[in-house]
């Protein structure tokens, strides 16, 4: 292979990896709705309940840099909004639940509604406005009663 050809080939690699890291930043704390599985505290092993309105259900880990901030934020959430709960899921001794629930970045947070089904899925640290929003559409349409209290 020439010069030229091998840098060519290396501006090629440069820019491809660019464009990939770009998108993969773009997509960082993005609430993607989903319909997903139904998740019992028990299938997490979790020590507290879920909410009766809606659960914020964060996987993290002990090496995860973002995962205290992310801890605080959706701590913060939970404690504004009456019936939403915050569990937080350490990862670090159970590969089987990241594989369960193909968890493949910490922190990820899942949006749970009152019956315990996924209904939104964060990759990344979340954004307070994005969880919200989600949390609005969730509790207002499983119970209307709570969003009108909140005027």
């Amino acid at each position: 292979m020439n010069p030229l050809e091998a840098i060519g080939l290396l501006l090629a690699l440069l820019a491809a990896t660019t464009v990939l890291g770009l998108v993969w930043r773009a997509r960082q704390g993005r609430v993607a709705r989903v319909a997903g599985d139904v998740i019992t505290p028990a299938d997490v092993a979790a020590t507290a309940p879920f909410g009766p309105a809606a659960t914020l259900l964060q996987f993290s880990t002990e090496m995860c840099a973002r995962c205290p901030g992310t801890r605080r934020l959706l701590g913060d959430v939970a404690a504004e909004r009456p019936g939403v709960v915050h569990v937080d899921v350490d990862l670090t001794h159970r590969a089987d639940l990241a594989n369960r629930y193909s968890i493949l970045q910490t922190p990820t947070t899942l949006i749970l509604d009152a019956t315990g089904r996924v209904r939104a899925r964060v990759g990344g640290a979340p954004n307070r406005a994005a969880i919200n929003s989600t949390l609005d559409a969730i509790t207002q349409h499983s119970h209307p009663f709570i969003t009108s209290q909140r005027s």
